[in-house]
């Protein structure tokens, strides 16, 4: 071989070596599935504000509520510094709808999975997003969520990767009620012998703004205090092209009250709900309830030389708190350009029968169907009741009322603190041949606990919620339950009292939706199911504010010692000290 073949032969290895590496470092560069980190700083602060109109202190996240939108895509890392400014409050974020799949010391209840934050001290949330949706994150420390200190994640699927329906645009927007008594007032008085109930609330927010009519105000209030003609609380806006479909992600946070959203003039096209496709179904309002979030489909195909209303109102109460305004902006007209007409009424306050239509209507969506266990390990059935104890009003299940311990139950069962809390296991159901949930009940026998629910890690739970009569004649409320940790099988929804015999022949095993909060409608029963799969202590409780601090929740515990070296971070509290390194 000559001296040339041999360096053309060498060349040609070189050349098909380097087209080798090039396409190696061609596949590595590819960014399908790349998971990034999003890292996001916040400071809490209160500060004067007039969402409605009226002024008081709300707590802020870096000068706004609500707070900042959390974008991601499906198994991104979040990464949230969160440094306390409130000068004298503790705090805790809690990440609604995000499973904590193995950080369970992040879901951020006090109490339950960490100790607060306290003032001047930051701490970091850091967790994977592991599902695409809508999700939220809001305060879980006492009833500190109706302070302002709340807002949305949005969770996109990977690159190139698409949803089973299309639209143009994506809004999402959160829907409140809004309380100009503090939050400190509202505790003192449910707290209190005679019991002070917090009322209903004077305003309906729609993305953080609303309208308090200043002038109809008893006593009279100063325009420094109360000013209609405030920008800041000017009605949200939110601008749409003509023709175009709009997927709008709506989400409730409210303390207290249940809702009905409408678009004048448009129909919604239910297609997501907790982070889950849904069958799609056609409405004219859409019932919403604390802590639900939904993804609706709209066209723009009304008449584009106007602008029309979207509005809330509150079912499932007899509210006197005005309906929530907002403009649905048909571009080029202005922003701030009153809709022609008389914003739309909501359907009536105590009209349930559309309500539980519309629960039962709500099944996942062909091709994404998750079938549930066809049989559950265990029952618990929740009776939901209002009681009073030691004199004292409060919300139970099955007659028990649910106190949080100063030492969270994560750590204490971690580190075998179990002297911190009640070591006697709560009631797995109520009476259920003798109570009657109809008339008011002689409920002067209920207890407060902070025992939990020991369940086995891998199990299937059945959770029978069931509604009954509260102290007051003729009056059943909506609760809606919201679960940590987990989503859930919704397997039915009944009127009346549940029939454990019967109506587990009639459970939805073939497409049922999964959700992580669902309503229990007045004088009804919510049949759910769920795997005991995610290693930690997760809470279960109504989404109304003064209803879990007034006791309506339990905890559940699976598989603790499957649990991880639980951070210093979340210690410091309780019998927790101790464990601290100095």
């Amino acid at each position: 071989m000559s001296g040339y073949q041999l360096s053309e032969s060498k060349s040609i290895a070189m050349m098909k070596l380097l087209a080798l590496c090039f396409f190696a470092i061609s596949l590595i560069s590819i960014p399908i599935a790349e998971a990034r980190i999003r890292h996001y700083k916040w400071e809490l602060k209160y500060e004067y504000k007039s969402p409605d109109c009226y002024k008081k202190l709300v707590i802020t996240i870096n000068g706004r509520t609500p707070g900042p939108t959390i974008l991601a895509q499906q198994n991104d890392t979040v990464i949230v510094e969160v440094k306390n400014s409130l000068l004298t409050e503790n705090t805790a974020i809690h990440w609604h709808g995000i499973r904590q799949i193995g950080t369970p010391w992040f879901d951020g209840t006090e109490g339950v999975t960490q100790c607060p934050i306290l003032p001047g001290d930051t701490f970091v949330y850091k967790f994977v997003v592991d599902r695409p949706g809508t999700y939220l994150y809001h305060a879980h420390y006492g009833m500190q969520r109706e302070s302002g200190l709340y807002g949305s994640i949005r969770v996109a699927l990977p690159d190139g990767e698409s949803e089973p329906f299309a639209y143009d645009y994506d809004r999402s927007i959160i829907l409140n009620d809004w309380f100009h008594k503090s939050t400190y007032e509202q505790a003192a008085g449910l707290s209190s012998i005679p019991f002070q109930w917090v009322g209903e609330p004077q305003s309906l927010l729609i993305q953080g703004k609303g309208r308090f009519d200043c002038s109809a105000a008893n006593p009279p209030m100063k325009a420094d205090v109360c000013n209609n003609t405030n920008p800041e609380c000017s009605l949200y806006s939110t601008t749409v092209v003509p023709g175009k479909t709009y997927r709008l992600r709506i989400s409730s946070l409210t303390a207290l009250s249940a809702l009905s959203f409408q678009i004048e003039g448009h129909n919604m096209t239910v297609v997501e709900a907790d982070g889950h496709y849904v069958e799609p179904f056609v409405v004219k309002n859409l019932f919403i309830y604390s802590g639900e979030t939904y993804s609706v489909l709209v066209k723009t195909d009304q008449d584009p030389s106007r602008n029309y209303w979207a509005t809330t109102n509150v079912v499932s109460r007899n509210a006197t708190t005005p309906p929530g305004l907002a403009i649905f902006n048909y571009y080029p007209n202005h922003p701030r350009r009153s809709p022609p007409t008389i914003p739309p009424s909501g359907p009536m306050w105590n009209d349930i029968e559309p309500r539980f239509n519309q629960s039962v209507a709500i099944k996942a969506r062909r091709g994404h169907i998750y079938p549930p266990p066809a049989t559950s390990d265990r029952v618990i059935v929740l009776l939901n009741t209002q009681n009073r104890v030691n004199g004292n009003v409060r919300w139970s299940v099955n007659n028990v009322s649910l106190n949080i311990p100063h030492t969270p139950y994560l750590i204490a069962l971690k580190e075998n603190l179990l002297r911190t809390f009640s070591q006697t296991p709560p009631p797995e159901g109520y009476d259920f041949k003798n109570y009657d949930i109809f008339p008011v009940q002689n409920n002067t026998n209920g207890t407060t606990s902070d025992a939990i629910y020991r369940l086995q890690l891998n199990s299937t739970v059945d959770i029978i919620l069931q509604n009954a009569n509260t102290m007051n004649p003729n009056n059943s409320e909506t609760h809606p339950w919201h679960l940590h940790g987990h989503d859930f099988w919704i397997l039915g929804y009944g009127k009346g009292k549940f029939d454990p015999i019967n109506d587990p022949k009639k459970y939805n095993l073939v497409d049922p939706i999964m959700k992580n909060t669902v309503p229990v409608h007045p004088f009804g029963w919510t049949a759910l199911r769920f795997k005991a799969d995610n290693p930690g202590v997760w809470a279960f409780h109504c989404h109304i504010e003064s209803h879990f601090f007034l006791g309506m929740g339990v905890v559940f515990e699976e598989g603790i010692e499957r649990v991880g070296k639980l951070p210093s971070s979340i210690m410091g509290c309780g019998q927790t000290k101790h464990l601290l390194k100095p």
